[in-house]
């Protein structure tokens, strides 16, 4: 499943932060829907002619935070996987088909992370 064209939705408030995580994603050969706050991420997730088969959430979002957002998001696409970024991942309740991936991360971990969902999704 984790074909070079899965596409990814980035959920990140830090612009630099976001950059950089699309920027490795895309050359790892995924193709990358960019928000940069939680209603830019829905509008992605309601548009039902937009593929999205993984989204990662930055927990800490100005408008809404990465949980409620992942909770939103699976009402319209129940088996999105989502993986959520954080510096406190302890504090993340994670739901079946969610993990999350420690703040900071390295390149190795960040694909190892999104190939294992994918390939499990």
């Amino acid at each position: 499943m984790s074909a070079p064209t899965s596409t990814i939705l980035v959920v990140e408030d830090d612009s630099i932060v976001r950059m950089l995580i699309v920027d490795v994603l895309e050359e790892l050969g995924f193709r990358v829907l960019e928000a940069e706050d939680a209603k830019s991420a829905l509008e992605f997730v309601e548009n039902t002619n937009e593929v999205i088969d993984l989204m990662m959430t930055d927990v800490g979002l100005p408008d809404m935070n990465g949980r409620d957002l992942a909770t939103q998001a699976r009402k319209l696409r129940p088996q999105l996987p989502v993986l959520f970024a954080s510096g406190y991942p302890e504090s993340i309740e994670v739901q079946p088909g969610m993990q999350s991936i420690t703040k900071p991360f390295s390149i190795d971990q960040l694909r190892n992370k999104v190939k294992q969902m994918l390939d499990a999704a």
